[in-house]
Order: structure tokens, then sequence, then C-alpha cells
């Protein structure tokens, strides 16, 4: 089993930044791809960005040269920096991740409302 906990979201306005972490407890020598998707009121659960333990990264293209993903040197930290929010960006915030075995983990995830 893996355990996640997100935190760092918030209220900001439009232009600003946040920065989310979520960190891994567990099994976590199993976990092979950490990540973030979000979903808004009435939407579905999206990709935001991934990033795979060889330092691999993927981000949607709503997110590309605004969001960047990172992991810490224990690889069970994973941080989403968020540059230049947009109102769009509103959302819950997830945190995920899939192990070597097939496994996918959630975090409870964080609000994150971008508004004036």
């Amino acid at each position: 089993q893996v355990q996640l906990v997100e935190s760092g979201g918030g209220l900001v306005q439009p232009g600003g930044s946040l920065r989310l972490s979520c960190t891994a407890s567990g099994r976590t020598t199993w976990i092979n791809v950490m990540g973030w998707y979000r979903q808004a009121p009435g939407k579905q659960r999206e990709l935001v960005a991934t990033i795979m333990s060889g330092g691999n990264t993927n981000y949607a293209d709503s997110v590309k040269g605004r969001f960047s993903i990172s992991r810490d040197n224990t690889q069970t930290t994973v941080f989403l920096s968020m540059n230049s929010l947009k109102p769009e960006d509103t959302a819950v915030y997830y945190c995920n991740t899939k192990t070597r075995l097939g496994a996918n983990y959630w975090g409870q995830g964080t609000q994150v409302t971008v508004s004036s």
C-alpha cells in the first residue's frame, strides 16, 4: 500500500503562482510514476503532469510552459509549481502514483481556486 498526502492548495489571483506538494509513504519502493490530475466542477478528472522514476515528464497541453513537475531526491515527494495561473485552472488537484505492480493510488485532493 502507498499513502499520498497533498498540501499547498489555496486561493490565488489570476497570474499568480502556487506550489503543490505530495508526499508518499508506505511501500514507496514500488513507486514508478508520480503525477498530478485535476477535476473541475462538472468535468471529468484530467491529467495535469506526470514524472517517471527516471525523470521523464509529461504535461497536458493546457499547462505546458506554465506548470513544472519535479521530485525530491528520495523520490517520495512530488511537487507541482504552477505559474501564470488562470481561472480555468480552478479545480481539485489530486496526487497520483502508479507502482511497478500496476496498482494505482490517489491522494485526498487539494483545492486550487484562481479568482480575483
